[in-house]
């Protein structure tokens, strides 16, 4: 029953981060995304329907209805509440005092109003992983500065009545993901997963590989299987340990979940996912395991009474078995055999698509019960405390709050459960009914999610890309380059964490099918064409070293290739490439080609643009911040943005008093007091009150 406020802490410090990170990321990308002259202008998303106001806010729940009201543009609506939410994000990582419900409620609805109008851009699960996270961020800040006073370890006195039960949302939400996440690699029949061939493609075949997954992608073969399996054991057979009753189980979970995401960073650009991952791991550790104090970390051996030292034999026992188990179940159903003569580990899927689905039927509603039990364990732990609470008044107010938040935390998992269901028809329909209404009425909100990442693997033919092209004369073509996604087969992959380019990551969406199954594509081709700038940086920052700056081309098409990795010893080239067909035909402005696929996908702009008044000084501070950073590349500002909090971090920690140091002041102050309290008892000893008695002095005695 260890406490766990220092993981509260830091899980509030990594929502501010990941926050910071994902709108100064958006902010960089506004105006060629979203900008009267971007791809997919986000004023055609936001016109009156001649509601409400307040209906209206419901149905479509964004600030962005209020920009007009401040004499903004959508997109400007959409640059201030970047701004803010890359301020308040920072205010938060470096202020306590700033970690409030408050800040953190503010963060969720500035990331929920843009994404109701960040259309296909937005429309990933890191996104709605963080807008669920962000919500229950609200529920674990809390509402006044925690005291400094320090629970007993091992008791429930000392603690807060809601200290844990507003962070086991977190745990669960981590479960759910994980969970999710390596089902569905299995519900989806892919057979790079099931033949465990999956990371042979993968490194290669990834949206944005760093410069790691190339060395990563010539590991051996039976290495990449065991790889597999590794993961397949770390998504699936140990999310259930993070309810685990013996800590050390969860510890081991803990540890397994950061060394999977830490590898994924080192070998994929994927933005914030993984350092949101890593920040919901918190939840799975405790006050002790993170105290750097002698006294919490290594606790005096006392002598233990038998009931206490057969409760640690179980847990001991407890955790072999599980262990023991897990072992066991790898080896037999991923057929693990080590060939000695080579010095490899053979693996192979021993069981069939058949066997998990009965399987994955028989445990899902069980996990459920897990979740509910894990629940129901906090819910009496939190009454127990409240029940240890001292004086009327705190107890009151600890019942008030008791009640709302505990309310809040049974709907937000009975909510839960209707996603986290969608990985099996057969429980999804047993659920509950009142979870689906409860999941119905609040969908919109998006508070619960369904995940499930690298479902299937594509690329196993090779990497599909869209290589654009221009010319001025319709048979002299040139290559349009973009700034991360691959192209010359020169250029090494880059590092970009926690940048996310998103029209570089749409553009590998868009080679994975033809180019009518991703409309904003023609939207791009119209705004290259007219040479629109806030388009070009989103291809090259610095627009010099855009093929087409002097001139816009005169015709545009695309081509679809497949690309692969080259292979060691090959010098100056990271990728081949063969060309296999034409993705996009070569159009030009007012051809009827390009205005039939702008009519069919209502990509045309059917209201004139209105022009806000340059007198708004609040569009002009907006426009002038625009201007000063819009030099930066994008990682470079992301970059600087994390180099500036580390050197006010570490400052803050330089200038911070020492609690060693202050310990021994205290210390020492009492051993010097000390003697001068025993001279005076013993003065006042010697010199009794003329009417004191007996009974008096050794009342006196007895306090000495």
């Amino acid at each position: 029953m260890a406490s766990s406020r220092v993981p509260q802490q830091l899980f509030l410090q990594g929502v501010a981060a990941v926050y910071t990170f994902a709108f100064a990321s958006l902010y960089t990308q506004i105006p060629g995304l979203y900008g009267p002259e971007g791809i997919l202008p986000a004023r055609r998303t936001l016109r009156p329907q001649g509601k409400g106001r307040w209906q209206q806010l419901w149905e479509t729940p964004t600030l962005l209805w209020e920009a007009p009201r401040l004499g903004l543009d959508t997109a400007q609506g959409l640059d201030l509440l970047t701004l803010l939410g890359t301020v308040l994000g920072l205010g938060a990582l470096l202020l306590n005092s700033m970690r409030h419900p408050f800040i953190y409620l503010l963060l969720w609805a500035a990331y929920l109003s843009v994404c109701q109008v960040g259309q296909v851009f937005l429309y990933f699960q890191w996104d709605s992983l963080l807008l669920e996270t962000g919500f229950l961020a609200i529920l674990v800040a809390p509402l006044k500065k925690p005291s400094n006073h320090k629970a007993p370890q091992g008791g429930l006195a000392g603690a807060l009545p809601l200290e844990n039960l507003r962070f086991w949302l977190v745990r669960w939400l981590l479960f759910r993901l994980m969970f999710a996440s390596g089902v569905v690699k299995l519900t989806s029949r892919c057979p790079a997963w099931w033949g465990l061939t999956a990371l042979t493609y993968h490194y290669e075949t990834q949206c944005l590989p760093t410069p790691a997954a190339w060395f990563a992608h010539h590991l051996p073969v039976w290495l990449h299987k065991l790889s597999v399996v590794a993961t397949f054991l770390i998504e699936i057979a140990v999310p259930p340990l993070f309810f685990a009753p013996v800590r050390r189980l969860r510890l081991t979970a803990f540890y397994a979940q950061v060394l999977l995401q830490v590898l994924i960073i080192i070998t994929g650009n994927y933005n914030f996912f993984n350092l949101l991952t890593l920040v919901l791991t918190t939840s799975l550790l405790d006050d002790r395991h993170l105290s750097a104090e002698p006294g919490l970390k290594c606790p005096k051996k006392m002598p233990n009474s038998w009931p206490k030292t057969l409760l640690t034999m179980l847990s001991l026992l407890l955790e072999l078995t599980v262990y023991g188990l897990l072992a066991y179940g790898t080896v037999h159903y991923f057929g693990l055999e080590v060939d000695w003569q080579q010095h490899i580990v053979l693996s192979k899927t021993t069981f069939t698509f058949h066997q998990f689905s009965q399987w994955l039927k028989m445990v899902t509603l069980p996990t459920v019960w897990l979740g509910a039990a894990s629940l129901a364990w906090e819910l009496l732990v939190a009454l127990w405390r409240w029940i240890q609470v001292q004086g009327w008044l705190r107890k009151f107010f600890a019942s008030i709050q008791l009640s709302i938040l505990g309310t809040a935390t049974v709907v937000l998992f009975l909510i839960s459960l209707v996603p986290y269901s969608y990985m099996e028809p057969g429980t999804h329909g047993r659920l509950w009914t009142g979870a689906h209404r409860l999941y119905s009425s609040v969908e919109h909100l998006q508070l619960a999610s369904s995940y499930g990442l690298f479902r299937r693997m594509t690329g196993l033919g090779g990497r599909p890309e869209v290589v654009l092209e221009g010319s001025y004369d319709g048979h002299h073509w040139t290559e349009i380059e973009f700034m991360y996604k691959p192209g010359n087969v020169s250029r090494p992959p880059p590092i970009l964490i926690p940048h996310q380019p998103r029209l570089d990551w749409q553009m590998w969406f868009a080679a994975l099918g033809p180019h009518t199954q991703s409309p904003w594509f023609t939207s791009l081709v119209l705004r290259l064409l007219q040479g629109k700038e806030p388009v070009i940086r989103l291809v090259q920052n610095h627009v010099a070293q855009y093929p087409f700056h002097e001139q816009p081309p005169t015709y545009l098409r695309a081509q679809h290739y497949k690309y692969w990795f080259s292979k060691p010893g090959e010098q100056s080239q990271w990728w081949h490439r063969q060309w296999v067909e034409e993705f996009f035909p070569a159009v030009s402005l007012g051809d009827p080609k390009l205005e039939t696929l702008l009519q069919q996908f209502g990509l045309q702009d059917k209201s004139p643009l209105r022009t806000r008044s340059p007198s708004n000084a609040l569009a002009q501070t907006l426009n002038w911040v625009r201007t000063q950073l819009s030099p930066l590349e994008p990682p470079i500002l992301l970059w600087g943005l994390l180099g500036a909090v580390v050197t006010i971090r570490v400052i803050q920690t330089l200038l911070a008093p020492c609690p060693l140091q202050s310990s021994k002041l205290s210390r020492e102050e009492k051993r010097k007091q000390a003697p001068r309290k025993d001279a005076k008892a013993a003065a006042e000893q010697a010199a009794p009150a003329p009417n004191s008695n007996s009974s008096d002095s050794g009342v006196s005695r007895r306090k000495k």
